[in-house]
């Protein structure tokens, strides 16, 4: 995703005042995030464009570059329930969701809710698990209910799936299948800090940073759901013209015309890449959807979506070069 600082940003100017103050919510956050996490600042407005329109993302990224911290001060700072399930081969589907048990002192039974009864879920290392586990998601992933026995039990609101993968470690693994890759609205890569932002981590934890304490370490509520609320509602009235809307359907017929691509963007996935493109626009203060938007958001909402040919990829291609591709040739309405 592209450089984020001129995005998470305190100008405000072109917002009325409901706008204003929802937005003004939603980017402390980064500071708040910022006392803990040193850069990242892509994948952090990532995060807060999917729970802005209720999307899931992918995190990538080697292990060591706090992709799991960075999603729990992220809860913390805008007061969300977070839960975390580290996915192994040997997770059941109801290790996510939940299980009916029964109550031997009264010969009862009741539902004892999972993990995914929270508000942001950390499904960490999502792929070392097995295709069973992962349907336990899809459901909760795209209804925001799971099924028990028979009976559907609504999830919380909000309800965002974060999942993590290693990129380089294949072994044990299970590639995620291509319908439970079109739930995420984006796959944001989180890649190694650079030196000065390295050297700034190593100075915070010899000044006694502890990660697993954001309390200690001053990470505060800033937003809360009501300005989540407030905010999602704003970014559902951006509007969108006819020329951008035509212009997303020609990028995404695009991918299904490319000769390297084995498998295109689905309709799904040109619809989340509108929400997606809208929320940006919001958070940059726009009232309104222009191609800048499409393209910022372009490459993290449609990377997932595509698959090379496997001559190409033993050539070296990889998913984003092609998609630069892309959008240096559809058109760009004026």
């Amino acid at each position: 995703m592209p450089d984020s600082s001129n995005i998470m940003s305190d100008d405000s100017a072109s917002l009325d005042g409901t706008s204003t103050a929802a937005r003004d919510a939603v980017l402390r956050v980064r500071n708040e995030v910022a006392k803990v996490v040193v850069g990242q600042d892509a994948a952090l407005t990532g995060l807060v464009v999917a729970l802005l329109v209720r999307g899931h993302v992918l995190l990538e990224g080697v292990p060591g570059v706090a992709k799991t911290l960075l999603v729990k001060a992220l809860a913390a700072s805008l007061d969300l329930d977070f839960k975390r399930v580290q996915f192994t081969p040997d997770l059941m589907p109801s290790d996510v969701t939940g299980q009916v048990i029964y109550e031997q002192r009264d010969s009862s039974f009741r539902f004892r809710e999972g993990p995914a009864f929270t508000n942001l879920l950390l499904a960490d290392e999502i792929n070392r698990t097995p295709p069973g586990s992962w349907a336990a998601l899809l459901e909760a992933m795209e209804e925001r209910q799971v099924s028990v026995e028979g009976d559907a039990r609504a999830l919380p609101d909000p309800f965002v799936v974060v999942a993590t993968q290693n990129p380089v470690e294949y072994e044990g693994t299970y590639p995620l299948p291509e319908a439970q890759l079109d739930r995420f609205l984006l796959k944001l890569l989180v890649t190694y800090p650079t030196a000065q932002q390295e050297e700034a981590v190593l100075a915070r934890h010899d000044q006694g940073l502890d990660p697993h304490d954001l309390a200690a370490a001053g990470v505060r509520p800033v937003a809360g759901t009501a300005d989540l609320a407030a905010a999602r509602k704003l970014v559902a009235a951006i509007t969108t013209e006819v020329p951008v809307r035509n212009y997303i359907v020609a990028i995404a017929r695009a991918t299904r015309d490319s000769p390297s691509l084995a498998l295109g963007v689905s309709p799904r996935g040109a619809t989340m890449l509108l929400w997606a493109a809208k929320a940006w626009a919001w958070l940059a203060g726009k009232p309104f959807v222009t191609p800048d938007e499409v393209k910022a958001v372009a490459k993290p909402a449609l990377r997932h979506r595509i698959e090379l040919r496997p001559e190409v990829e033993l050539e070296g291609v990889t998913t984003d070069g092609v998609l630069d591709g892309i959008l240096a040739s559809v058109p760009v309405p004026r």
